[in-house]
């Protein structure tokens, strides 16, 4: 059986959106790391992961976004994660990532929360 995700890149005022739908596991989180990694991000802006498609996130999952919020670190930007569906809630909750990834029910939502902290 083959896994597949799709992702799509989206600008915003705040910087970029990135939404993901289907599996994050360990044949397409390099397909996903190397999208996210290759996203050019300027200082200031905001790197917004739209998670609500994604129907399985493994270890590897997890490790392409903490490799997200690294890139938007080095590039002083923001990161925030959006529309989780709850098992994932659950699963970042339990790695104690809750406490490194802002997040936020929609990507609107995120994108209204930088304007806020950058006005």
């Amino acid at each position: 059986m083959t896994q597949h995700v799709t992702l799509r890149t989206r600008t915003i005022a705040a910087g970029t959106v990135m939404e993901l739908a289907g599996e994050l596991d360990h044949h397409t989180a390099p397909q996903v790391r190397d999208a996210l990694l290759g996203l050019a991000l300027c200082p200031g802006q905001q790197l917004v992961i739209d998670l609500e498609g994604v129907t399985f996130c493994d270890s590897s999952g997890i490790t392409v976004l903490i490799a997200a919020r690294n890139h938007a670190l080095a590039a002083d930007a923001a990161i925030a994660l959006a529309a989780l569906p709850e098992r994932l809630t659950r699963i970042i909750r339990m790695v104690g990532l809750d406490q490194v990834f802002p997040t936020h029910a929609t990507a609107q939502d995120a994108e209204d929360a930088w304007r806020t902290v950058s006005d």
